[in-house]
């Protein structure tokens, strides 16, 4: 029986690196080992950044809702508290919606909140 050497699925596996690699500057784009570890470090950037990125969001969201809440005449933890008591159930990405797109519609949500406390 003829032996079978690993040549092709090597190369199959360095041109995927490479090809991953690829616009990376200098030898982290062309030599093997250097950008083998350049995407591996680039994976770790990019699986960090998108626990990050659900984090910015919320910092966001939670920021837009405490600017519309001080327009209303409460603070942040105090409309939470007051939606909580009278059984809102809004997440923040759809209060701060509400509070950019209809502003009439989150004074009423402040209104209901208040009267809860």
């Amino acid at each position: 029986m003829a032996r079978i050497k690993g040549a092709t699925m090597t190369r199959k596996r360095r041109n995927k690196v490479l090809k991953m690699a690829k616009g990376y500057y200098g030898s982290k784009a062309k030599l093997f080992k250097t950008a083998k570890q350049a995407v591996m470090k680039s994976g770790q950037y990019a699986y960090i950044g998108r626990k990050l990125k659900k984090r910015d969001f919320r910092r966001l969201w939670i920021s837009r809702i405490s600017a519309a809440a001080k327009m209303n005449g409460m603070n942040y933890s105090t409309l939470i508290n007051g939606l909580k008591k009278a059984g809102i159930n809004l997440n923040r990405k759809m209060l701060s919606e509400i509070a950019i797109s209809d502003p009439a519609a989150f004074t009423a949500i402040c209104e209901k909140a208040k009267a809860a406390l």
